[in-house]
């Protein structure tokens, strides 16, 4: 089975090698037909704590790291 691959915002760096991660997804509300945003904040590893607060992301979803961990970051996803 694949691994999931995420995309969102490093929030929060203040703990070691491990960041933060706010990911927004969007679908479109069954009776309202409304647009609808649902956010949801994913602790990942940062092995040499590079990413700072502000920073887009990808996560890899992995092998539980520790109670909250259970998810990598891959790499700092391009701005633009």
């Amino acid at each position: 089975m694949p691994k999931r691959v995420l995309q969102g915002v490093v929030v929060s760096d203040k703990q070691d090698k491990t960041v933060v991660v706010k990911v927004e997804r969007r679908f479109t509300h069954p009776l309202f037909k409304k647009t609808v945003r649902r956010t949801k904040n994913y602790h990942a590893h940062d092995e040499n704590n590079q990413f700072k607060v502000g920073d887009i992301v990808w996560i890899e979803e992995s092998r539980p790291l520790s109670k909250l961990k259970s998810w990598i970051v891959l790499e700092e996803a391009t701005k633009g």
